[in-house]
């Protein structure tokens, strides 16, 4: 006899580099995973992406699952700054790419009447990352086909492509959007003067059964009918929500990708500063978190000369880089950060290697990441979450510089799936398992704060108190 199948869940993970999609049991540990690039189509009438190609990748993905899992939910989790424009008959328009910069011609009229940060906490960002932006150019642009539109976020607009429900839950519009108030859990006064407040269907968590597949979906993968539908959440805040949902005591969690965004539970709103693009993010729970970030992956990649995964520096190549004396200063990308107008600078020798360079990063994000929770007071435990926590100069000099405060790793790529594994059991009334973490070694503490005094000599007075 076969052994049966095991159940999973089935996690859709649209981040703005990667695409993934996994099987995962209830303890959040993926079984399986199938992995593509998310590519943008820079065709007219935006840079946007191909919505109808990756929705015909993830039926066949799930198919594939279905073979050797009992899949009996699939949770979308997706990057911020993303929403859909829909009827009855599918997207009217082409989901933007949010590094879209023709967005930014109308900013005169629209930081008129969408600026309100005391309210908001949503910064003024580059491009497309305001979704508020977005949408208000696109309404400028083409009135007949936005009059008619729903607005779906971006997690949502994937549960309704497979269940046919059209929703909306709050994390997605609590991440710089400038279209929610976190204090008082509402639309902005901003987004009901648009009208847009009546736009986006109903509202439910992000653990809501929004319902079972449409038909041709479960045709076309093979999943049982009974297999349900989650609305689905914010990829930062599914990391986030990994540990919140089984802790009460201050924390932060840093989740690393194309972004690093910390989420700072405990921490007070007041430390928040719109020059410094610190925000308030929106947990699952509707709560508000401080929040700070900058686009660490892709300033890794700029750094080093390659992909955040490529090399893995050790500590010995964190030494190596500290005896140099070399150092990179902000900042590597202009899409947000603290120091997003700054144009970045290596000073001193690297004594040019891939390893010498990749160590270099990792030395850089760790001393913005410190940079960063210094800003939002995070008290407690740190816990690294992505492809940054596997590796070892950057955990182990970020654990040197927040020495005695405790560094913590999980020992999984990606935190977002123990995320979504916490919403399935939500979802069946059940505890969240706690996740699993494993404690960060420190590195050379004399040697990381020297290094840091150095770096903070180097920028601007502004950003120092100076």
């Amino acid at each position: 006899m076969s052994s049966p199948r095991p159940k999973a869940v089935a996690v859709f993970d649209v981040g703005k580099s990667n695409v993934r999609l996994s099987a995962v049991n209830d303890a959040g540990v993926a079984m399986a995973t199938l992995e593509r690039q998310n590519t943008v189509d820079n065709s007219p009438p935006y840079p946007h992406f191909d919505a109808d190609a990756l929705y015909a990748w993830l039926l066949e993905g799930l198919a594939t699952l279905a073979r050797d899992f009992r899949i009996h939910t699939v949770v979308p989790v997706t990057h911020g700054a993303c929403a859909a424009l829909v009827d009855s008959d599918g997207l009217i328009l082409p989901i933007m790419d949010y590094e879209f910069r023709g967005v930014c011609d109308i900013d005169a009229d629209y930081d008129a009447v969408a600026r309100d940060f005391a309210r908001t906490a949503s910064p003024k960002l580059p491009a497309g990352l305001n979704l508020g932006r977005q949408l208000f150019w696109q309404q400028r642009q083409y009135p007949p086909e936005f009059s008619r539109a729903t607005i779906l976020p971006y997690p949502q607009y994937w549960a309704s492509r497979l269940c046919g429900v059209r929703a909306w839950e709050p994390t997605s519009l609590g991440c710089h959007t400038d279209l929610w108030e976190p204090q008082s859990g509402d639309f902005s006064s901003f987004a009901k003067t648009m009208g847009w407040d009546a736009r986006f269907g109903r509202r439910v968590s992000a653990w809501t059964p929004l319902g079972s597949l449409l038909p041709e979906v479960a045709e076309r993968t093979g999943l049982s009918n009974e297999c349900l539908i989650l609305a689905g959440i914010h990829d930062s805040n599914a990391s986030y929500l990994a540990h919140r949902a089984t802790r009460e005591d201050p924390f932060c969690v840093v989740s690393t990708g194309t972004w690093i965004v910390m989420m700072a539970h405990g921490s007070p709103l007041e430390v928040l500063r719109e020059e410094f693009d610190t925000l308030a993010n929106v947990d699952a729970f509707s709560n508000p978190v401080p929040t700070a970030r900058f686009m660490g992956g892709r300033e890794y990649a700029a750094i080093c000369g390659g992909e955040v995964g490529a090399m893995q520096p050790s500590v010995g190549d964190l030494e190596t880089i500290l005896a140099s004396g070399a150092l990179a200063l902000p900042s590597f990308a202009d899409q947000g950060g603290p120091f997003r107008a700054l144009t970045g600078r290596i000073v001193g020798n690297v004594h040019d290697s891939a390893r010498n360079r990749a160590a270099l990063a990792a030395m850089y994000c760790a001393l913005m990441t410190d940079y960063c929770l210094t800003m939002i007071e995070a008290r407690g435990e740190i816990v690294l979450e992505g492809r940054l926590a596997s590796n070892d100069a950057f955990t182990s000099a970020l654990a040197a510089l927040r020495a005695p405060q405790p560094v913590f790793r999980s020992p999984d790529e990606t935190g977002t799936i123990r995320g979504a594994a916490a919403l399935s059991s939500l979802a069946r009334g059940k505890n969240p398992e706690p996740a699993k973490v494993e404690i960060c070694p420190v590195g050379p503490v004399e040697k990381m704060t020297a290094a840091r005094l150095r770096w903070w000599s180097l920028l601007p007075r502004r950003h120092t108190g100076g």
